[in-house]
């Protein structure tokens, strides 16, 4: 999702215009972005906790070369979720796999009481050495018998 979906989501629930509420949107990151650089910290409860830190210097590898590469030390923002996003991504996690169990198995169902089995399937004759994938079969075995493909019975 983007800021701009974002805006057009907030302004028809509460009902300001788009340009009033992309305002109050950009007005509230930039308080966000102010406060780490200022405090280094942000508290949204129920959110989660935006804080700055100094990534210490280290040394790395060009993945293209393979060559040894000193990283200077840097500051990074880390972003910790509050509790109640946890539990909503858990429950988002939770509710995929109980869907991908459910589609990779299908339901088993008892038979109602009293039903009559399943019909016996009669097997089918092998094909013929030799004989063409997707081609006409010579013929099928059916009740105890076999019969021609060219034979056609109503």
């Amino acid at each position: 999702m983007t800021k701009k979906e974002i805006v057009k989501v907030i302004s028809e629930e509460i009902g300001l215009t788009q340009l009033k509420t992309k305002e109050i949107v950009q007005k509230t990151f930039d308080a966000i972005v102010d406060t780490l650089v200022t405090d280094k910290r942000i508290e949204l409860r129920n959110f989660g906790v935006f804080e700055v830190k100094k990534r210490a210097a280290r040394k790395a590898r060009n993945p293209r070369t393979g060559d040894r590469v000193d990283v200077e030390e840097k500051y990074v923002v880390t972003f910790k979720p509050g509790k109640e996003m946890e539990k909503r991504v858990r429950n988002l996690e939770e509710e995929a796999a109980r869907l991908n169990a459910a589609s990779s198995q299908p339901p088993v169902s008892p038979p109602p009481a009293g039903s009559a089995p399943p019909p016996h399937q009669s097997p089918q004759a092998p094909p013929s050495p030799g004989a063409t994938p997707g081609a006409p079969s010579m013929g099928t075995y059916n009740n105890g018998s076999y019969s021609s493909g060219s034979q056609h019975t109503p």
